[in-house]
């Protein structure tokens, strides 16, 4: 596993995260749950990202009862804040923060996390509120330092310009199939020293190639679970499928699964930190986790893109 420092901060994190988005505490079974804990340490990973909604705070005490045995020093620790934990639970206001940071620390039986991360942009608060309250977060020790998920470059330069702790990270949806971060959040969060964390690099597992055009979902697959298939639905359109494919022989060639060759696309690039996997089964985390070190020459890389292109 290869190690990178995220943003301007002082965690050393692994290129391959693990998250909880659907699964701990939700769709999979505790006993697996562990296992690809497990298999996450073993392969190298260190970092965990999670969130207060996942599961509706599952997701959190899951980590928190798995990782208590576990030295703290091992791992790093992300959450999140933002949607409705309750009918008037909900935002980025100091009380919110304030409440739903204490909560998750309980959750997760830490008394402090490396990263709090604003899980989107809060229209209903000042950002002024926002960041003060965030601030706060950090001298009183209850985070290390601070991220954003999925905002503007608007609204990252507005909060850039405050006075007080800064973000070092960006969470954004990013792969082969969503490249839209590329345009602007990169390069202005380059500028700036705020690291990529970035979520759904495998496109909920239609880069991994297991969903084939005309064909019924695996057995064992997320689109197949009841639980994990709802955000799915709309994604697995035959035509993507058949442009996955292309993929294969390209990995093959490379010594890789297609899934390796997605994320080591995803990590090529300088801006990218670490990249964050779901999986529901042991064999997938080491599966990805292999791809962490993978070089793609640039003639790989113009393959695989032009394999994509529609």
């Amino acid at each position: 596993m290869n190690y990178r420092t995220l943003g301007r901060s002082d965690l050393l994190v692994s290129e391959i995260a693990l998250g909880s988005w659907l699964t701990y505490g939700g769709g999979v079974g505790r006993g697996e749950a562990e296992a690809c804990l497990a298999a996450a340490l073993d392969a190298g990973i260190n970092f965990i990202d999670t969130a207060n909604v996942y599961a509706h705070g599952a997701a959190e005490a899951f980590l928190g009862e798995a990782l208590a045995r576990i030295p703290r020093h091992r791992y790093v620790l992300a959450t999140k804040v933002y949607f409705p934990m309750s009918a008037t639970d909900q935002g980025l206001s100091a009380a919110q923060i304030e409440k739903q940071l204490d909560a998750s620390l309980k959750r997760l039986r830490v008394d402090h996390v490396d990263l709090y991360q604003c899980h989107r942009y809060d229209q209903a608060t000042p950002l002024e509120e926002t960041m003060a309250a965030l601030d706060r977060a950090v001298r009183q020790g209850k985070t290390r330092w601070l991220g954003f998920s999925e905002w503007s470059p608007a609204q990252i330069r507005d909060a850039l310009a405050l006075p007080g702790a800064r973000f070092v990270s960006s969470q954004p949806q990013y792969s082969l199939l969503w490249r839209q971060p590329e345009a602007e959040v990169f390069p202005l969060c380059a500028r700036e020293g705020i690291g990529q964390i970035v979520w759904s690099p495998l496109r909920q597992g239609l880069l991994s190639g297991k969903y084939r055009p005309g064909e019924a979902p695996p057995a064992d697959s997320r689109a197949a679970s009841q639980s994990m298939s709802a955000f799915l639905s709309d994604k697995l359109d035959p035509a993507v499928l058949a442009r996955v494919q292309r993929l294969a022989p390209i990995a093959a060639e490379l010594g890789l699964t297609v899934a390796q060759l997605a994320l080591a696309w995803v990590l090529r690039r300088p801006e990218v930190t670490s990249a964050i996997i779901g999986a529901t089964r042991p064999a997938q985390v080491a599966e990805n986790a292999a791809a962490s070190g993978v070089k793609l020459a640039p003639e790989a890389v113009a393959r695989i893109e032009a394999a994509l292109a529609s």
